[in-house]
């Protein structure tokens, strides 16, 4: 049995060749993620198992690749993979979506607070007061307090969920939009508390929205002019989600015209973004560089359950979390 890395994050993955080779099973990890397709069907060509981050795997790409039989994506959203392909091909296809939810709720969490503190403007008129011996405010204000204000979460699944439990000591009114959630699940998020409303009405009543959905065709360009134009002109909105959730030129317009107060963006359309990406430079708008899944702690249980995954399949069984079931 063969098992193909094809693109990772880590500095190395020497832990789990050690595993796998005591468990007799062949390990290779690469680098292939600006590679055509040719050399990634080359690479990966004997691989019964092949684990992804963000190589697309393409109808194309599967079709050749008929030894693989289970794909293992290295993360919670899988928008680089087709479903539908893996399993025409008769290829198992698992994810990790307990990966990381933790950290990209505090990650979102942090950029909420930032938009409400002004963080980084903050250093700002400090290094400039600095140098002018006296302080000097101008552009940093106004300032509110978060308690008593509105925060709309779009989509309220595991990250989604987190971000409300974590935050509902600090005096904030709750709403959320979800219109894929179960009705056991709804019914239990509302027994404790949460608010349940349409996108407009979201959109419109709230101070901080904070978007937390998976990228499909139907979420791609959630936020747009029109949901832009609902918001007030002192709100801020939050996507730690995927980069096409948000409409980058359309966001980058309503903040250049002070439409609304500002963003905090973790996710682009492509990554890196481009020196011309429109929201660089806004004053208004605070960028990170899809930094929401990062901690120690999460960076070994992602590895740990991947590497469980094909202990088990290698035993003949099924992979945790199989999406194609």
């Amino acid at each position: 049995m063969n098992v193909i890395v094809t693109d990772y994050i880590e500095d190395n993955l020497d832990w789990e060749a050690g595993i796998l080779a005591e468990a007799g099973i062949g390990f290779r990890a690469l680098q292939l993620k600006f590679c055509p397709e040719e050399e990634v069907v080359e690479a990966c060509k004997d691989a019964d198992v092949i684990v992804v981050n963000m190589v697309k795997f393409t109808e194309s790409l599967l079709s050749k690749l008929p030894k693989c039989k289970l794909l293992i994506r290295h993360g919670i959203g899988y928008d680089n993979v087709d479903v539908d392909a893996c399993t025409k091909h008769g290829v198992q296809f698992a994810y990790q979506p307990d990966y990381c939810k933790e950290d990209v709720a505090e990650h979102a969490i942090a950029l909420i607070f930032a938009c409400a503190r002004k963080v980084v403007r903050s250093r700002r008129t400090l290094d400039e007061s600095s140098a002018s011996g006296q302080w000097d405010f101008s552009g940093l204000f106004p300032i509110f307090r978060l308690d008593g204000k509105t925060l709309g979460i779009v989509g309220v699944g595991r990250i989604g969920s987190r971000v409300y439990r974590k935050l509902r000591e600090f005096g904030f009114k709750f709403l959320a939009c979800d219109p894929y959630l179960s009705d056991k699940r709804r019914a239990g998020l509302e027994a404790q508390g949460l608010t349940f409303v349409d996108k407009k009405t979201l959109f419109s009543e709230s101070d901080f929205i904070t978007v937390h959905t998976p990228l499909g065709g139907e979420t791609e360009h959630l936020v747009d002019a029109e949901a832009l134009g609902w918001m007030k002109p002192t709100a801020y909105i939050v996507n730690t989600s995927r980069g096409p959730m948000v409409n980058t030129d359309a966001l980058a317009d309503a903040l250049r015209e002070n439409r609304i107060a500002g963003a905090a963006i973790d996710v682009f359309n492509v990554e890196p973004p481009p020196q011309d990406m429109p929201l660089f430079g806004l004053e208004n708008c605070i960028l990170t560089p899809h930094i929401g899944w990062a901690s120690e702690e999460a960076g070994q249980e992602i590895r740990q359950s991947i590497l469980d995954d094909i202990l088990s399949w290698s035993k003949g069984e099924n992979a945790r979390c199989v999406v194609n079931k």
